[in-house]
């Protein structure tokens, strides 16, 4: 099959096609922009819910910080051994 073939093929089954009227499109991209934006507004929603939880529920909890940390020693080990 030729690649011009192929075009007029191409071509002859998009003249079958039940092409959308204007006002059908224009009423789905609406229906496509409203959906998007209700759907990012309901997920943005959820999202400072969960964040704002979360960090309420961080600041509730203790620190987990040690209470004392030994400080080490300068003195090497091998000095504080007696000899025998």
């Amino acid at each position: 099959m030729s690649f011009i073939q192929y075009l007029k093929d191409t071509r002859s089954e998009l003249n079958h096609v039940a092409w959308p009227t204007r006002m059908q499109t224009i009423i789905y991209t609406i229906l496509v922009i409203a959906l998007s934006i209700l759907v990012s507004l309901y997920l943005g929603f959820f999202d400072y819910v969960f964040t704002t939880g979360l960090a309420r529920v961080i600041e509730i909890l203790p620190q987990n910080t040690p209470a004392f940390v030994p400080e080490a020693t300068s003195t090497p080990v091998s000095a504080t051994t007696t000899q025998l």
